[in-house]
């Protein structure tokens, strides 16, 4: 059997789907990319226990049906020394020796039986099926997948949470500190229906999605799997198991105390006073009609910073703390130039908003106090 491919377009595709290999699996298949030949089409296989990603393209001079599997490292990394010209794969059905020669040379492996190689599992007949712009699935996922936790105790917060409704989608992440919730109001579902995504699919689709406004990806969902058909490749995930939290209970209503401030600037100087914090990166912030002064201290070590920066502010004088660690991550991951903090009280959490929202988007992003001595 053989078949000849471009060793760019192989190799690009391979580093690709490479993602979804653990770096230590307990299955030895799972070390290899499966192929899979079917007339003049190859189709390429990755997988882990919970997560398979694969791609199709058309080849040339195929000669049969055919599927083997080979080694992931030993390939990825033969072809990145390979210039692009025409590679040929020329595979012994009864041995599984293959010897892939390109110009001037040759490569020579053995092969695993396709066989062993699992199947991506099949979802169910009543399986909700949606077609979502590729750039609301990117914008909720980029927006969210930071808050998410590293849990095991509570494995369902590990993830995104996908909320539809018949009025948008809302994307959700939250590790008990911050939360996130970004709804979207130009896709919907047809009836109330949700998932929880894991982390490492969602990093997935981060990096797969494209940011052409015209795409769509084809989501189907159960109760255990989901399928993500975009472009070139397909994603068949395992869901988190199990109910997520009422996340809208815990978001204030009322927080009438409002802030107005450069989002860059604010990152900068809590970076530059986080310095001077504890270990925990607890920072303080001053809040007056006209200014934020944000101090940091650390009494072990008798270091101490304190900046102020210019904000328009309604409201009575508090003093806040928060972790400036979380502050920076919910600023960096908000657009626009200027974020607007909502505060009720130095114990209630404060919502941070951007000041303009983008087009059919609410994104609003919650941070939990720390409690200070004034």
């Amino acid at each position: 059997m053989n078949f000849t491919v471009s060793s760019s377009q192989l190799s690009s595709r391979l580093q690709t789907i490479s993602r979804v290999i653990n770096s230590k699996n307990a299955i030895p298949v799972l070390d290899c990319f499966l192929f899979e030949l079917q007339g003049k089409t190859l189709t390429l296989t990755a997988s882990d226990p919970d997560n398979t990603l694969n791609t199709s393209f058309e080849v040339v001079d195929s000669s049969e049906d055919f599927s083997f599997a080979i080694s992931s490292k030993i390939l990825i990394d033969a072809l990145k020394e390979v210039s692009e010209q025409p590679l040929r794969f020329e595979i012994n059905k009864e041995t599984l020796e293959i010897t892939i020669y390109y110009l001037n040379g040759k490569y020579s492996m053995v092969g695993k039986n396709a066989d062993e190689y699992p199947s991506a599992p099949v979802l169910a007949e009543d399986a909700v099926k949606i077609s979502i712009p590729t750039r609301v699935i990117s914008s909720g996922i980029s927006c969210s997948l930071f808050a998410a936790a590293d849990d095991e105790v509570r494995p369902v917060m590990c993830g995104i949470y996908f909320d539809f409704t018949p009025e948008n989608v809302a994307f959700v992440a939250s590790d008990g500190h911050k939360l996130v919730r970004c709804r979207d109001y130009s896709v919907v579902g047809a009836e109330k229906s949700a998932f929880i995504l894991p982390k490492k699919p969602a990093t997935l689709l981060k990096n797969l999605l494209g940011k052409d406004e015209q795409e769509e990806v084809v989501l189907e969902f159960d109760g255990r799997f989901a399928t993500f058909s975009m472009g070139e490749y397909e994603l068949v995930c395992r869901l988190l198991d199990g109910r997520y939290p009422n996340y809208n209970a815990v978001i204030p209503q009322n927080n009438p105390h409002k802030l107005t401030v450069d989002r860059t600037a604010l990152i900068g100087t809590l970076r530059r006073v986080a310095i001077f914090s504890s270990q925990v990166s607890l920072i303080k912030l001053h809040i007056e009609a006209g200014k934020i002064v944000i101090s940091a201290q650390d009494t072990d070590f008798s270091t101490s910073a304190e900046e102020s920066i210019t904000c328009n502010y309604e409201g009575a004088p508090m003093n806040i703390g928060f972790r400036a660690s979380f502050l920076i991550d919910i600023l960096n991951n908000i657009p626009g130039q200027d974020v607007v903090i909502e505060l009720a009280d130095p114990s209630r959490a404060g919502v941070i908003v951007p000041a303009e929202q983008l087009e059919n988007q609410e994104l609003l992003m919650l941070l939990l106090p720390v409690m200070i001595t004034d």
